[in-house]
């Protein structure tokens, strides 16, 4: 155990970064009182196939591939000893997914991931968190030439939980990444995941879902560096609040440098309020320094149920409590159906039931 201690990086609530989130409920990982376990409590679940490795390496031999502004990444990088290194060997394929999970108990962790995706390789990967964890994270992922990787963070962590996570991907010339963030459990839940491309043709994908109920504070911040020509990026993130103080942030950046001509970009989110008394934030944003681009824009809507969806099902004989239901899961299916894994699909599906289930809905 290691007692960090606090220095002026400590974040007051009064910087753009950190004015949404709820300092006092983060378990002293913002301002380093946390007393912090010196583990990886990240484990493959799944055997690994042939061209596939995972392994806990030094981690001076795996230095960052990018700058981070990141308050709780570039402390994660001082203190961290080890890092959990996933490879994907290049021109490997894969027809099942690698699950990785994490079970925590209430001790504070530090966490560095490393996933690595070979030249025209093909895999997804899946992080389960669960438990009561209380997580500082950065998850490092990079895209060689030509790969082509689906990664799901599921965040299903009992309501003390508390994580702060940076996702950072690092897409190559005509790489494919797609990126699915779930977000159900968990008392505070802080989520950045952000892109950079670093040849022409690469494409991030980024898709997300959260469902906030009583006193719940899920946040999302993405940023996407367009600074290469001919990039494209997708966003689209939809959330549902429900119930007294149940609160949602989403913040959408994407930066277009004078260099990136030929990109292509759209971020969407939508929130759905269900009762009195949760609240969403949601800003997006779009810095633009050349016009030499073939599109860009966005579009973020908040609001409430649907009525003309209810009536419709109402008059069919549904009744209201399960036309609503139907009404939320049509909502949410636009994305988990991306997914294209039945077993995760009906999982999420029945936790999204059981949420609506716990504030009568």
């Amino acid at each position: 155990m290691s007692l960090l201690t606090t220095n002026y990086l400590t974040p007051t609530g009064r910087e753009e970064a950190w004015r949404f989130t709820p300092l006092r409920r983060l378990a002293g990982l913002h301002d380093l009182t946390s007393q912090v376990t010196d583990r990886i409590s990240l484990t493959g679940k799944n055997s690994l196939p042939t061209g596939v490795t995972l392994a806990i390496a030094n981690a001076a031999d795996h230095p960052p591939a990018y700058a981070s502004n990141d308050l709780i990444t570039n402390r994660i990088r001082e203190k961290i000893t080890k890092v959990l290194v996933l490879s994907i060997a290049k021109d490997v394929e894969l027809t099942e997914p690698i699950i990785l999970n994490r079970n925590c108990t209430d001790s504070a962790e530090l966490s560095r991931v490393v996933i690595q995706a070979g030249v025209n390789s093909k895999s997804t990967v899946i992080i389960e968190n669960v438990g009561a964890g209380i997580v500082g994270e950065e998850i490092e992922i990079s895209l060689a030439s030509g790969a082509s990787l689906s990664f799901v963070s599921l965040q299903e962590w009992d309501r003390t939980a508390v994580h702060l996570a940076q996702h950072h991907a690092v897409v190559g010339k005509d790489a494919h990444f797609t990126s699915y963030v779930v977000s159900v459990g968990g008392s505070v839940v802080r989520i950045n995941p952000t892109v950079e491309f670093t040849g022409a043709g690469a494409f991030a994908d980024l898709h997300g879902i959260y469902f906030a109920t009583d006193g719940q504070h899920l946040e999302h911040r993405i940023h996407i560096n367009h600074g290469v020509a001919n990039a494209k990026s997708r966003v689209n993130y939809k959330g549902a609040l429900a119930g007294d103080d149940a609160r949602t942030v989403w913040i959408g950046d994407v930066y277009i440098h004078k260099v990136a001509e030929g990109t292509d970009t759209y971020e969407l989110n939508r929130n759905l309020l269900l009762t009195d008394g949760a609240r969403a934030d949601s800003v997006p944003n779009l810095e633009i320094e050349t016009g030499e681009i073939v599109g860009a824009g966005h579009a973020s809507t908040t609001g409430r149920f649907d009525d003309e969806q209810l009536f419709y099902l109402q008059s069919r004989g549904i009744p209201a409590d399960i036309a609503r239901r139907l009404v939320i899961r049509g909502f949410f299916a636009e994305i988990i159906s991306k997914l294209k894994n039945e077993t995760l699909e009906e999982r999420l599906m029945s936790r999204i039931d059981d949420e609506l289930a716990k504030v009568g809905q």
